[in-house]
């Protein structure tokens, strides 16, 4: 008996309230770029401080990711290989970042790197500053997007089979060695998607960096700038140019986990 290929009432039902869904999240972006003419986007390429806004917004990310890979992928590890008492505990701070106001965690970022802190006074010496500095940019695009980062690369650790890594112990491998050629390896795609998205998201972070750094201008500030100095037509052009810097930084995000799923499947 052939069943029929017309959708039910009820798939329908989905499809419209998810295309709706999916109208929500393009439309807006799909307007301010129709919005932006080709002279307005062929001005911006003669836009210096446009252009060193973006540059040291991608450094400050990377930088902000790069640091955190050395301490936030040993905490995945663990996360994902150890019940421990206080393990639930720590995956809720791990995501409290998410879930308070991003200006309020750079308030909370600035009592702990401000101009009289430990920190501070510790970096000083090796001729670091944080406030009004591209320092305190990356550790304010690192408090915020770290937890995706964590996230990621403990579910990649965590999809590794773990009679691989019991077979090598039983086999002689010291737990650093099991780390570095079975787990790292197998779980590398789900840590580069995590570095990817925290990257992508501290360029978009605007709460967090305009407390501790208005300037020098992060491009989010720069565009809340010229939109609150000049009105929407002056910020379009960088608000469309840092939109398509993030699609960019998405896309390569689902290029990397695409194998995996694959895999997986």
């Amino acid at each position: 008996m052939m069943r029929s290929s017309r959708p039910s009432p009820f798939h329908l039902v989905f499809f419209l309230l998810g295309a709706l869904m999916l109208l929500f999240v393009v439309a807006p972006l799909v307007r301010i770029t129709l919005d932006t003419s080709t002279s307005e986007l062929a001005d911006a390429i003669h836009d210096s401080e446009l252009w060193g806004s973006i540059a040291m917004t991608l450094r400050a990310a990377g930088i902000a990711t790069l640091i955190s890979v050395l301490f936030g992928i040993p905490l995945a590890y663990l996360l994902a290989h150890h019940r421990f008492p206080g393990r639930s505990l720590v995956l809720g701070i791990i995501d409290i970042p998410i879930m308070i106001p991003h200006s309020a965690a750079g308030l909370a970022l600035l009592t702990v790197i401000g101009r009289y802190s430990l920190a501070q006074k510790a970096a000083r010496p090796l001729g670091i500053e944080f406030v009004g500095e591209e320092a305190g940019i990356a550790v304010a695009m690192a408090f915020v997007s770290v937890p995706f980062l964590v996230n990621a690369a403990r579910e990649g650790f965590e999809s590794v089979p773990v009679r691989l890594e019991k077979v090598a112990r039983t086999l002689g491998a010291t737990p650093a060695r099991v780390f570095v050629t079975i787990s790292l390896p197998l779980a590398w795609r789900a840590i580069v998607s995590g570095m990817v998205l925290m990257w992508a998201r501290g360029i978009s972070e605007f709460g967090a960096v305009i407390i501790i750094a208005y300037h020098p201008m992060a491009t989010p500030v720069l565009v809340f700038q010229r939109f609150n100095d000049y009105g929407l037509p002056y910020a379009r052009v960088a608000a469309v140019i840092l939109i398509l810097v993030c699609v960019v930084g998405f896309g390569v995000l689902r290029f990397l986990s695409r194998p995996a799923q694959r895999e997986t499947g």
